[in-house]
């Protein structure tokens, strides 16, 4: 599956008004989500489309129609949420002295890239990195003393460049060699606003690079207190002050442990299917209730799913979406450009809960409900992964995106691989509450180049560059770009 979005933040102190303080060992990391620009055939919806077939071409299915406070080992990043929960972005320093920049923080995917100054396709407003400027940057070459160039495809578009190594640090946490990929060359609006680029946060085995990821870096090199990061990623679909093109605290990342301020209750880790070596973030899928009963779904590998932070929806196997569909009155299957997707009464609030082997989780009809496509039906946020392609060995056939993600505290652990799931506290937007909102004092970077600009709560904004919105640009697993080659949202 294939599409991204990103953006970075800069805060002198992040906190949450009644957050406790972080652990020792562990970084905390306020997300933001990035948007794009929408409407590449006059639809505001039709974006999500494109990003269905981003993500089917991102997972193999191309044969288908179409304040950042460092606490010893664990620190907190704020996300910025982009377009109205359409990307994340988290904010990185590359090169010396550093350079800064926003990128997608992505599950799905495990390279690093970032824009280029020589990037020959970028735009004017794409923060750029300079290999000159920075001191310890060493070009990868190979057996012929050439630079080791590189191409990276997705579904909406590929990005191509050369590789090489440098200081990368993120929350206070630094990797002096890390190997990332220079990008001179993309897809047309793969990068636009403040986004420089992709994060992939995936394991090793699925780097097109080779290089080893910037968090799997830290777990070997023993910098991080737990080898855990963790998610608390801001719903702003349904809020009147965000727009498409709007740039907004998206919630936290964090490194190293979790913010038990965000979540109530333990936190329910499972474990990886048996037989399945670490490369996506993957569970299978237990069940599915629809406003309150259980359907049917396939079971053994066609239940595997990728957990993806860089993708916007939830796409499954053909038989588990038609089953759920079909158990929600009045909806009906599109076609065209819409193919896979469902529409239902705009007056129905769909009600679906998933699980992974332990609770129930509940999605809320919100993240559900994706607008209007005519006068009295919406569009659904889950679509047809697959459209009856055969999964193939060890191919998921479910890709979980921030439709699921924005309604749990979400933690991806190393070791044992494995990913838990934690109910929202209040003070995250849980059942008790709504969402937080940063400080007047935090400063986001949206420039990619150092200069930060004051985001008020509940106030919005398009960027010091004046870009109308941010995209998504994540590389891993579900890289579903929601449209940003067609100018649309991106899904990883």
């Amino acid at each position: 599956m294939l599409p991204p979005s990103v953006l970075l933040l800069t805060l002198a102190a992040f906190p949450f008004a009644n957050a406790a303080p972080a652990p020792e060992g562990v970084v905390r990391i306020p997300l933001s989500r990035r948007s794009s620009k929408l409407a590449r055939r006059g639809n505001p919806l039709d974006h999500f489309a494109a990003a269905a077939d981003h993500v089917r071409a991102r997972y193999g299915y191309t044969n288908t129609a179409s304040t950042r406070r460092k606490r010893a080992n664990t620190a907190e990043e704020p996300i910025i949420d982009q377009g109205q929960d359409q990307s994340y972005l988290g904010s990185i320093s590359i090169g010396t002295p550093a350079q800064q920049f926003n990128v997608i923080l992505d599950t799905g995917s495990a390279d690093l890239w970032v824009a280029s100054t020589s990037c020959q396709t970028c735009s004017s407003d794409t923060p750029e990195f300079s290999t000159s400027r920075s001191s310890s940057f060493k070009a990868s070459t190979n057996s012929a003393g050439q630079a080791q160039s590189l191409t990276i495809k997705y579904g909406s578009g590929e990005v191509a460049g050369t590789l090489g190594t440098d200081t990368v640090s993120m929350a206070g946490f630094q990797i002096s060699n890390q190997g990332f990929v220079v990008v001179d060359q993309t897809s047309q609006s793969l990068l636009s606003g403040t986004n420089a680029g992709i994060m992939g946060l995936g394991f090793t085995p699925i780097a097109s690079s080779g290089a080893t990821p910037f968090w799997e870096a830290l777990v070997n090199a023993n910098q991080l207190t737990q080898p855990v990061m963790s998610f608390w990623l801001r719903r702003l679909l349904d809020d009147s002050q965000a727009t498409q093109t709007s740039e907004l605290y998206g919630g936290e990342f964090t490194l190293g442990g979790t913010n038990t301020s965000l979540y109530t209750g333990e936190v329910q880790f499972i474990d990886f299917p048996s037989n399945v070596e670490p490369s996506f973030w993957l569970l299978s899928v237990a069940g599915v209730t629809v406003q309150g009963k259980s359907v049917s779904i396939p079971s053994g590998n066609s239940a595997l799913a990728a957990i993806d932070t860089g993708t916007t929806l939830i796409g499954g196997p053909s038989d588990a979406v038609d089953s759920i569909w079909n158990a929600v009155p009045g909806s009906q299957a599109l076609s065209g450009d819409y193919s896979g997707f469902y529409a239902f009464p705009c007056s129905t609030n769909v009600q679906i809960s998933m699980s992974f082997g332990g609770n129930s989780w509940p999605i809320s009809p919100a993240d559900m409900n994706l607008g209007a496509i005519s006068n009295n039906m919406c569009l659904g946020g889950i679509f047809d992964l697959t459209q009856g392609a055969n999964v193939g060995s060890g191919n998921p056939s479910w890709v979980v995106g921030d439709t699921f993600l924005k309604n749990v505290y979400s933690v991806f652990r190393a070791n044992p691989p494995s990913i838990g799931f934690a109910e929202l506290s209040s003070a995250a937007g849980g059942s008790s509450g709504s969402p937080s909102s940063p400080p007047s004092s935090v400063a986001i970077s949206l420039s990619g180049t150092g200069t930060a600009t004051g985001i008020p709560t509940g106030t919005g904004s398009s960027g010091s560059n004046g870009a109308g919105g941010l995209r998504v640009g994540s590389i891993g697993v579900v890289l579903a770009l929601l449209g940003a080659v067609a100018g649309g949202m991106f899904v990883l």
